[in-house]
């Protein structure tokens, strides 16, 4: 049945590879989108706040061509929708803004008529779209996810993230595409690189399951993909390899960047002076960037209560 009244729905970004986890590991953050579907006599979209400027109001609009592949594979028409919008997940920064927008997306169709598709094969259809599992699983489930992906079918494994960890990011003012950070990467590597790649990763997996944040520094490295997007963002170089030396348990990329993270123990001290390096490396380099203090979402994306608030009426329509 479908509801009338319609579906609102809060969706958290996402990091995506932790440094060696490439494709493969995943984290939510307390940084979120809100999304509200209806039935409509006619499609309009309200989108607010300055991360919605430039998406589409037409039906070329992602969450709208999302929200009819639930309606197709469950077989039931909605063809018109009022689709209202606001987001604080900055576009094309490597936070999952479209990772984010496919998993709101699906699941806001999802639960407007009655939730027939269940969560896999919303993950299923998320993967296919996004075309890795990483961010939209993490975004879907909340936690760390690890995560892999055939060419038709994804499995999952849900991590529950220490509770002392946090992460400081920093966000370039700049967009990077993941088209244009992917184009970089080399077609093959070495079996060396590949090893140690593996090798990190799953010491990263096995050290955020069993909470030992002491091996971080050693697990975040990587050889597959940040050494060759290094050019792409200046002073990521320095920072990956000098962030620990100011506080950090390490550092990395965050999916396909610009933004760059940090993860942090809660209440280890020196934040200040980790913001600040952060930041000062990138001025060096003449790039402004955002600083802001998060923690991993244990929650992925959910329905809202009604006495929930969205921050709609607190935003201007773009």
């Amino acid at each position: 049945m479908i509801n009338l009244e319609g579906v609102r729905v809060k969706v958290p970004a996402s990091t995506a590879n932790l440094g060696p986890g490439f494709d493969t590991l995943g984290m939510a953050l307390s940084l979120f989108a809100w999304l509200e579907l209806k039935p409509a006599p006619k499609t309009v979209f309200r989108l607010y706040g300055e991360e919605m400027k430039g998406v589409a109001k037409d039906k070329s609009n992602l969450i709208y061509e999302v929200a009819q592949k639930v309606f197709d594979e469950a077989g039931v028409s909605v063809p018109e929708l009022e689709i209202s919008m606001a987001s604080e997940i900055p576009l094309a920064r490597g936070l999952g803004s479209s990772a984010s927008a496919i998993v709101g997306a699906l699941y806001a169709a999802n639960e407007l008529i009655g939730a027939p598709l269940s969560a896999e094969k919303l993950f299923e259809m998320a993967t296919a779209l996004e075309k890795h599992p990483d961010n939209v699983g993490a975004s879907l489930f909340g936690g760390i996810i690890s995560a892999v992906w055939d060419g038709s079918s994804a499995n999952h494994v849900r991590i529950e993230p220490p509770a002392d960890l946090e992460v400081l990011v920093a966000i370039p003012s700049f967009q990077l595409s993941t088209a244009k950070a992917r184009q970089v990467l080399p077609d093959r590597i070495t079996m060396e690189d590949a090893v140690f790649n593996v090798s990190r990763a799953s010491l990263l997996t096995g050290a955020l399951a069993a909470g030992r944040l002491d091996l971080i520094a050693a697990a975040m490295r990587d050889r597959m993909h940040q050494p060759y997007r290094a050019p792409l963002i200046p002073g990521m170089e320095r920072i990956l390899e000098e962030a620990t030396d100011h506080g950090a348990l390490g550092a990395a990329l965050s999916g396909a960047g610009p933004t760059l993270l940090a993860l942090t123990e809660r209440g280890a001290g020196r934040r200040d002076e980790l913001a600040a390096f952060l930041q000062n490396v990138l001025a060096d380099h003449g790039i402004s960037a955002k600083m802001l203090w998060l923690s991993p979402s244990t929650e992925g994306v959910r329905k809202l209560l009604p006495e929930e608030k969205i921050p709609f009426a607190a935003e201007s329509l773009v």
